[in-house]
């Protein structure tokens, strides 16, 4: 029976120590998370609830920890980003309603529509479109109704793009995706070289996902000032960044302490690193490098 016991007690060990390691995978992948879901919100309609997708893209992170197996060679970020972005997919498709068959009859219409206005130098009636169709005004405004109800995407004026059309994911090509890290490289170091107190509220809200009244509290000052000072740090970093990338958006620069400051900001971006450390910031992927505690 001790025999047993101890058995037992050796598997229980291993299965805490399992899971307190997938934990930490998950706590050090947490970014990640919120970094997929800040370039899908990108694509979508500005209702989509961020809270949302974040609860989508977290539950998937604990579940690809679970279900890594690093014997296959595959790195556990890229691995978890298509779970992640699999499931903020299926978010956006549970809340976009209509079914396949209703995108495909509202495409049918819109086509229709716009054959007829083409032809008739005026927008058709319902009757005229039913006619072209083939079909009654009665399954005209049917259909016209079905999409409208589908309200996360028809409030955006993409009444007939389902899920999957609203968010694509083409491959970049080789100099698109070098382009692509050296700006993620760029805005990384222009974060790192950020004021103390501007540096704390961007990495604070943005990168940790830390409510707004948690820095205010860290920092001493009321969530009003966060906000003030995240509005300014991202003045400062829009700025900074188009004076190395895009020259022609970068904002004038004029006489005065201020503008001196801003300047030697811009300077301090420039001279933080090489392209070879900027690139370090991300993996050929494109993904962010979690950065080392």
């Amino acid at each position: 029976m001790s025999g047993v016991a101890e058995t037992d007690r050796r598997l229980g060990a291993r299965a805490v120590e399992t899971d307190r390691r997938r934990e930490d995978v998950v706590r050090s992948h947490m970014p990640l998370v919120g970094h997929l879901v800040r370039e899908m919100l990108a694509r979508v309609p500005a209702h989509v609830n961020r809270d949302d997708l974040l609860s989508a893209g977290y539950a998937a992170l604990v579940a690809a920890a679970r279900g890594f197996d690093d014997s296959r060679g595959v790195p556990f970020a890229r691995f978890a980003a298509a779970r992640v972005r699999g499931a903020l997919l299926d978010e956006l498709r549970g809340l976009d309603w209509a079914s396949r068959s209703v995108r495909q009859r509202a495409r049918r219409t819109d086509t229709a529509r716009q054959e007829l206005t083409a032809q008739l130098g005026r927008t058709p009636t319902i009757a005229e479109v039913a006619e072209r169709l083939g079909c009654s005004p009665e399954d005209i405004e049917s259909a016209d109704d079905d999409v409208q109800r589908a309200v996360v995407f028809s409030l955006q004026g993409f009444a007939t793009a389902g899920a999957d059309d609203m968010v694509t994911e083409p491959s970049a090509g080789p100099e698109e995706m070098l382009i692509r890290r050296e700006r993620t490289g760029y805005l990384r170091h222009a974060v790192d070289v950020l004021p103390d107190r501007l540096r704390a509220v961007i990495t604070g809200y943005f990168f940790e996902e830390r409510p707004m009244a948690a820095i205010a509290a860290e920092l001493g000052v009321t969530e009003s000032r966060v906000s003030q000072l995240r509005a300014e740090a991202l003045s400062l970093l829009k700025d900074g960044l188009n004076t190395h990338l895009e020259p022609s958006l970068a904002g004038n620069s004029k006489d005065g302490c201020v503008a001196r400051r801003r300047s030697a900001y811009y300077d301090q971006i420039a001279t933080h690193g090489t392209l070879r450390d900027r690139l370090a910031v991300t993996g050929v992927d494109g993904l962010p490098v979690p950065v080392a505690a």
